[in-house]
């Protein structure tokens, strides 16, 4: 049976999709999911796998009672055999990925873990660079705690959280600054260097060294599909005119 979309009674011919998508801008989003459609055809799953997809889709989703779970499908507009379709889709996917980079992720994983490091660190900035000499020099001589001095002087949001930022991924902060606490052992104090407008003094207070746990894993792994699933969109995909020979042959 063919379905068509009703707005106020007034239908959406399947011939004009194509045009609503691109005024919506949602063209790429779905090239994107038709192209993971051809990658995962051929990815079978058996019974007990389609129990552990549904299981595990739900509790991705916070689906946890049989009444969320019915007002999640209708506010979806889905029934029980069209949710079964999404969830072991999703599970293909991520069997997909692991049997497509799954063996390569230690090695990526070395090659992006300085990225991944994270870093707490206390930051204290003031647009004059007379104030910040004096500050560092406070701090270089336990005049003064950091906390303390960046609460009352700090002339960033890092004042409300006494001078702490983070944890945050290293390569978060400004280039100078990221490179400032790479370099740093722990309760290094740097003296004030530009950055921009500012005059910023920091000091690194933690380094958490990045794990190749599941999460971890699963990132890199998300990693690896993007970037191929972007070339892929590129190479194989196209919209061209459907003409009438095209249409016999369909």
């Amino acid at each position: 049976m063919t379905e068509v979309i009703k707005i106020n009674e007034t239908p959406i011919f399947p011939e004009n999709l194509l045009s609503h998508l691109r005024t919506y801008q949602m063209l790429p989003q779905l090239l994107r999911e038709l192209v993971i459609d051809h990658a995962i055809a051929q990815i079978e799953c058996s019974p007990e796998e389609i129990e552990t997809a549904k299981r595990q889709y739900l509790t991705q989703n916070r689906l946890t009672d049989p009444k969320r779970i019915q007002g999640w499908l209708n506010h979806n507009r889905l029934n029980q055999e069209e949710f079964e379709k999404i969830a072991v889709r999703s599970y293909k996917l991520k069997k997909f990925q692991q049997e497509t980079w799954g063996a390569k992720i230690e090695s990526y994983f070395l090659q992006r873990k300085r990225d991944l490091d994270q870093v707490v660190y206390s930051l204290l900035r003031t647009k004059d660079n007379n104030t910040a000499t004096e500050l560092y020099f406070r701090l270089q001589n336990n005049e003064a705690s950091f906390e303390a001095l960046a609460q009352t002087y700090s002339e960033g949001p890092e004042a409300q959280t006494r001078g702490i930022v983070g944890p945050v991924p290293v390569t978060t902060p400004h280039e100078k600054i990221a490179k400032m606490l790479v370099s740093s052992e722990v309760g290094q104090l740097w003296p004030p260097v530009r950055v921009g407008e500012w005059s910023i003094i920091v000091r690194l207070e933690k380094l958490i060294s990045a794990q190749l746990d599941d999460a971890t894993r699963q990132k890199l792994l998300n990693e690896l599909f993007s970037k191929w699933l972007e070339e892929q969109i590129q190479k194989i995909t196209k919209i061209e005119p459907l003409n009438s020979e095209t249409s016999e042959v369909a």
